[in-house]
């Protein structure tokens, strides 16, 4: 028996390619993209559990396994939290350079607030504080106190984005999804976008210069011919009755620099994409059916330093981003880098 991911998903690539179905590739506006395993009644998704009969080790999975087969048709969910004042929808002219949409969840606030005073407080970009907005993407919590919390948050700051999908970590892909068609309604200008958790540390001001120098795709830290985790132990176990194969190259989840170009591409072929539990893998299939390769950055440091390069402070001055970072660890190597920043442009200044 096959993978029910690949059997899926086999059907679905059939169903529209432009050499068995020659007027697709004519007139490919014209397909209109629908998942063809919705159960909904009114505008709710309900648990497919017809489903899993096509996995005879259905019964064994871990819980989350277990609740994304029987949801991952789902991924139409409703706005609970919809920031208005991030972007000019009818306006190209003053359109961000970049938006910064960070995953993150209601209970990590401590993380938010690193975020908006160090990396992503855009204020610190002086002149250069309009090419840039920033949102979060969360799901929701079953925690009531949490979300009458994040909605006095959302009030004050007017970055939060949320959806009505619990919180989970296999419920990350739809936050792709999600914010694509947020993107595309709400921000449909923006050059660039950086997509990335709420425990990493960006330099901002260098991925600014990055982008303004390179007209940049995709580009992150790339992995390539990487295999399913079969070990039921962690959290990124995939069995085998789901999903067969190697994965498609795709820039690790920590962080990632794409075009706004490309979340529009994104957004149309994620529609005959089947979710996958695992975003960034997901992220490489959309990217492998739209034949987008992605380039690797030897700045995005998604699994740290190297064991064997100093972690000199001004060693972070030469990356763009570096995961896994606590919020004390944000603010100590906000301090750092623009300690470096003052310390570079010195002797620069020495030297000329």
């Amino acid at each position: 028996l096959g993978a029910l991911w690949n059997i899926i998903q086999y059907m679905t690539d059939r169903q529209y390619n432009p050499i068995l179905r020659p007027h697709l590739a004519e007139n490919p506006s014209s397909v209109s993209y629908k998942t063809e395993m919705s159960k909904r009644t009114g505008d709710r998704c309900f648990p497919n559990y017809e489903i899993n009969n096509t996995m005879p080790d259905y019964a064994k999975l871990p819980i989350q396994m277990m609740n994304f087969v029987t949801t991952m048709h789902c991924r139409d969910y409703l706005l609970i939290i919809d920031p208005l004042d991030v972007c000019d929808a009818q306006a190209k002219k003053g359109a961000p350079t970049l938006l910064m949409a960070i995953k993150t969840q209601t209970a990590n606030f401590e993380n938010r607030e690193a975020i908006r005073e160090t990396w992503g407080n855009i204020k610190t970009l002086g002149g250069r504080q309009r090419l840039v907005r920033r949102v979060f993407l969360l799901g929701k919590s079953k925690d009531l106190h949490i979300e009458e919390k994040l909605h006095l948050e959302s009030e004050k700051y007017g970055d939060i984005i949320q959806w009505d999908f619990v919180d989970t970590f296999f419920n990350l892909t739809l936050k792709d999804v999600l914010f694509w068609d947020w993107f595309s309604r709400r921000c449909p200008h923006a050059r660039f976008i950086f997509k990335g958790d709420d425990d990493v540390f960006v330099r901002t001001p260098a991925v600014l210069d990055y982008l303004l120098a390179e007209e940049t795709f995709v580009v992150g830290d790339v992995i390539s011919n990487a295999a399913p985790i079969r070990s039921n132990g962690t959290k990124y176990y995939i069995p085998e009755s789901f999903y067969k194969g190697l994965y498609p190259s795709y820039p690790g989840g920590g962080g990632v620099l794409y075009s706004g170009s490309l979340a529009h591409r994104l957004l149309v072929v994620s529609q005959r994409v089947h979710l996958f539990p695992i975003d960034d893998v997901y992220l490489g299939m959309c990217l492998q059916r739209l034949g987008v390769y992605p380039i690797d950055h030897p700045a995005f440091l998604t699994f740290d330093f190297p064991k064997d390069e100093p972690k000199e402070p001004c060693a972070n001055h030469i990356i763009l981003l570096v995961h896994k970072r606590s919020p004390a660890e944000m603010f100590q190597l906000w301090n750092e880098t623009c300690a470096c920043s003052k310390q570079l442009r010195s002797i620069l200044r020495w030297l000329c």
